[in-house]
């Protein structure tokens, strides 16, 4: 194989060259719009959906906000994220600087008594003039240069800077999760303070209807099974409290952690604010063409695959000759205070030559993994675009049937709302039975607890909507953004 590389070498001599594939970002094919596209331009056209990039302050809530602001200065895994951004940007400085050329400059002084026993103090010592005691100055200005006429060093600056806008992207990716994740745990901290109030509110009503029952059992209007079947339900209103402030506390601590702080921090601030929030509109405009720009993972996936294929170039560049160039101007003498001196000047220059004759293999073996690492990337990047489409699918679906669910269930409230009130009539009048109040009971407790389950699930669908079509950051014009050319 060295032998058919030969005729290869003077070109790359002469003019110089990049081995390797250039890069071409592969075409994905994308559906012009999403399967449920009519119901979010039905709602877009209701009401406009917030800026994608700040989509969080489309719930008019305040506190929502203030956590959001917080995390964003403050969550440590942003932070490490941030510090890796960092770390490949330094390597990709260091391999475009690798590529020019570079310069040293040394000097040093040593002052030594010279042996007379060793093999140079023997032919020295008896030459009239000799002194045992010597000065060695040395002062010298070096340069040297790679002239990378394979163009591996140049693949290596490709590889790095596409490394470094993965990185980048990435880390745009933390930030859209950690948003996301603190929304959603906001929201189950109100659904769980709505549950709680709605138990709450029905241990009250049951109390009441305990109460009136055995006023009636005292007045010999009642019986015992129905005072216990009172108590009974009494009861199973207050059981259902427990797990619901496990939940809140619970997701009061998931906060303070993810706002980069101790559990309990802001619990008091947070728990205390119960306040009403709007669930905004979500505008899929685009369709799944806008996810390559807006999709940190699909990005970064596609910045690896561009980084995969330099490195490609930079294992074909072993097959070809390393030529490099050094250079030394300098002082160097024995004679003290004779240093700058015409007599003490040195020079050198050198033409390094480093060529891998035998291997056997290993340079085979270098590329054939390139190429394999490179099949791989693109295998990941369609399949980071296919994972993230099904995302905003299967968002946009949960979406528009939890609110379908909300209004039913809402019309339902309010007729278990009627129900219940004229049972509770009828039987302080004697015309039904207690049993039938109960029941009215637990269908509007059921249907309370649902409808206040289903309002939290509907807020967390938007959010997870607005992850999946990679809202949360800025797109930037270039760099990271602008992988399309």
């Amino acid at each position: 194989m060295r032998t058919k590389l030969l005729p290869l070498i003077f070109p790359l001599v002469l003019a110089g060259c990049t081995v390797g594939p250039d890069y071409v970002k592969p075409s994905l094919p994308v559906a012009p719009t999403w399967h449920q596209q009519a119901a979010l331009d039905q709602r877009v056209a209701e009401a406009p959906a917030p800026a994608l990039e700040a989509w969080w302050n489309g719930f008019d809530d305040p506190e929502l906000s203030a956590i959001i602001g917080r995390v964003l200065d403050q969550n440590l895994d942003l932070a490490a994220s941030a510090a890796r951004v960092q770390q490949a940007s330094a390597a990709a400085q260091y391999a475009h600087a690798d590529r020019m050329p570079q310069g040293s400059l040394d000097a040093s002084a040593a002052r030594l008594r010279q042996s007379e026993r060793s093999p140079l103090g023997k032919l020295a010592s008896p030459q009239p003039g000799y002194d045992r005691n010597q000065t060695y100055e040395d002062l010298g200005v070096g340069a040297s240069w790679e002239l990378d006429l394979a163009g591996g060093l140049r693949r290596g600056d490709e590889a790095a800077s596409a490394a470094w806008q993965a990185a980048e992207a990435t880390h745009a990716g933390v930030r859209i999760t950690l948003v996301a994740e603190a929304a959603d745990a906001y929201f189950r901290v109100r659904g769980a303070q709505a549950r709680i109030a709605i138990a709450n509110e029905q241990i009250k009503n049951e109390q009441g209807l305990v109460d009136l029952v055995h006023l009636r059992q005292q007045n010999g209007l009642g019986t015992e099974r129905e005072s216990a079947q009172a108590e009974a339900l009494l009861l199973q209103a207050q059981g259902t409290v427990p797990p619901l402030q496990a939940e809140l506390d619970t997701q009061l601590n998931r906060l303070d952690v993810l706002m980069g702080a101790a559990p309990g921090t802001y619990a008091k601030e947070i728990a205390s604010a119960e306040k009403p929030f709007h669930i905004p509109t979500v505008d899929g405009a685009g369709g799944p063409a806008s996810l390559l720009r807006r999709r940190p993972d699909v990005i970064a996936a596609e910045r690896e695959l561009a980084a995969s294929n330099a490195r490609i170039g930079v294992a074909l560049a072993q097959y070809y000759p390393q030529v490099s160039l050094s250079g030394l101007l300098g002082f160097a003498t024995l004679d003290s205070g004779k240093l700058l001196t015409g007599s003490a000047f040195q020079s050198q220059g050198a033409l390094g030559l480093h060529w891998r004759l035998f291997d056997f293999g290993r340079v085979d073996a270098d590329v054939k993994q390139a190429r394999g690492a490179n099949a791989e990337a693109l295998a990941k990047y369609r399949g980071s675009m296919l994972k993230a489409t099904e995302d905003v699918e299967n968002a946009i679906v949960a979406l528009t049937q939890l609110e379908a669910q909300h209004g039913v269930l809402e019309n339902e409230v309010a007729a278990h709302v009627r129900a219940r009130d004229a049972a509770q009539d009828a039987y302080k009048g004697g015309a039904v039975s207690l049993l039938e109040v109960l029941d009215e009971d637990r269908q509007l407790l059921a249907s309370r607890d649902l409808l206040a389950r289903v309002r939290t699930d509907d807020a967390r669908a938007a959010v997870g909507a607005f992850r999946a079509l990679g809202g949360g950051w800025d797109v930037p014009s270039d760099k990271v953004a602008d992988v399309s050319r």
